[in-house]
Formats: C-alpha cells, structure tokens, sequence
C-alpha cells in the first residue's frame, strides 16, 4: 500500500448548536508542518487538535482550516476594539488611495476575522468528544484521497524500476563484448606501437586479467539488482510511511548506476546507463510525493 502525501478532506457536521466546517489540504514536506486556522473559542483545544492531526496525517505540508458557520441562533458577543483599531488604519488608507466611499469602512471592519467574537462561548465535554470525531472524519476523508493519489505513484515507480532493470538486462548482454573488445584495442596498439611479435603474448594476458578485473560490472549488478528487488519489495508492503525509506534505496541505486558508468569504457553501456539515470530521476520525483 502506498500512499501520496497529496491529498483533500471536508467536512461539515453540527456539533451541539454549532455547525462546523473543516477543510484539510495535504501537500509534500519532509516533516509535519501545520498551517492551522480555527475559531478563538477553540484555542483552549488547539494542542489536542494539533496532535490528532499529526497523528492521523504523520507527515507532509498541512493546511486546515476550520469554520463555525452560522446557525441563526441570537448570541452575546463582544468586540476586540483593539484588533478592529489595528485594521482600521490600513484599510482607511487603501479606501482613500483608491477614492472610495469612507462610510463602509466600519461595515467593512465588523466583517474582518476575531473582531466580533462570541462571548463565553465554548465547547462542552461532551461537544468536544463529537468535535474530534468530526475531525478524525476529516482526516479519513483526505487520507482516502491520499490512498488514490498513491495508486497512481505505485504505478509509475514499478514502471521505472522495471525500466532500470531491463536496461540492466541489456549490460549484461554486453558485457562479453566488452570485454573482448577492450582485449582487441589493447593488441591494437601493442601492434601498432611495439611489433607484432615484440612483445609477450603470456605478459599480455596476465595484465588483461588483472585489468579486467578492475572494470568488472559483475558486483555494482548484483548490488544493482538487489536494491531494485527491494525496492519492488517494499512498495508491496503494507507498511505505512515508507516514502523515506524508498528514496534512501533510490540513493543506492544511483550509486551502483553511477560506478556502472564510471567502469564500464563501452558505449553500448553509457547509453544504458544514460538511460538509468533518466529513469531514476523521474523515480525520485515521484517518491518525494510518497508519505
């Protein structure tokens, strides 16, 4: 199971004569960040809120914001005169350089986020056990959507280890002639530069097998191949947060690819390497979208 750390969540329910409206956006981060809004009388709950959604969402960038809308019922409120100040002088100076009308500025003021706030309002025991339960359906509904978004990763990252490996297929192939060809050029040029009977046929190939042995392909593949079978492995699983795991293994991956590269003296086999890369990069793009 895999799951994208992309992701949206509504919902909208009464609680006790409160309607609330929760909307939860998810987006890629590597830790938990919160971008919480919520009503005043909330605030006194803002730490249990802040820990059922890093619970419930483990990771990602988050933004949610939850609304009170309004039920028809008459309540006392109270006016924060000090914030409505604040804003007034702004906003006077934007109706002035903009030639507007002055007289809705008060309108305007009553309008704005805390100024009118609720007196003594606040969520009961019992309210607040609903409140959670309400939040918790929030967070489902945006880890639902995560789990769609997922499959499309799931898909997508099979299909570029799939292609790393059928490219590994192919150096493989090679190999054999890459070898007798760097035999070839390395008679080449003793030939051309010594004699053709100037130099010692058994030193030859002693020093060929010693440098054989030094460009050999053999381990980095072996290595190679385990990684992406791990990697296959591991997107099967299903374990939850994975996505660090699967980009520490792409970094191994890119390793064996990259030593393969470094080795490999044959143009045949940069081109495969070429194209590995190309596919793990595309590989590490998406799984910065994994949770």
């Amino acid at each position: 199971m895999l799951k994208s750390m992309t992701g949206f969540g509504r919902v909208e329910q009464a609680v006790g004569d409160k309607t609330f409206l929760i909307d939860i956006k998810s987006l890629n981060g590597k830790q938990f960040e919160l971008n919480l809004k919520m009503p005043a009388f909330l605030k006194p709950f803002e730490f249990e809120i802040r820990t059922i959604l890093s619970k419930g969402l483990n990771r990602g960038t988050i933004d949610c914001t939850i609304s009170l809308k309004e039920t028809g019922s008459a309540k006392p409120v109270s006016i924060n005169t000090d914030l409505a100040k604040a804003y007034f002088k702004p906003i006077s100076e934007l109706s002035a350089s903009l030639k507007l009308d002055a007289a809705h500025v008060l309108s305007t003021l009553l309008k704005l986020p805390e100024v009118i706030t609720p007196t003594g309002e606040t969520l009961s025991d019992q309210e607040w056990v609903q409140f959670q339960k309400l939040l918790k359906a929030a967070i489902d509904d945006l880890n639902s959507h995560r789990l769609e978004e997922g499959k499309s990763l799931k898909v997508d990252l099979i299909t570029r280890i799939a292609n790393i490996l059928s490219q590994q297929e192919e150096i493989i192939k090679l190999e054999p002639l890459r070898k007798q060809k760097i035999k070839e050029g390395l008679v080449k040029i003793l030939e051309e530069n010594v004699g053709k009977d100037s130099y010692d046929g058994n030193r030859l190939e002693q020093e060929l097998i010693y440098y054989i042995e030094k460009i050999d392909l053999s381990e980095e593949q072996v290595r190679l191949k385990n990684h992406c079978d791990y990697f296959m492995t591991l997107i099967a699983d299903a374990e939850e947060g994975k996505g660090k795991k699967l980009s520490f293994i792409l970094q191994e991956i890119g390793r064996e690819i990259n030593t393969t590269g470094a080795k490999a003296y044959d143009s045949n086999i940069q081109k495969c390497v070429v194209m590995m890369k190309d596919e793990l990069e595309k590989a590490k793009e998406q799984v910065l979208n994994v949770l």
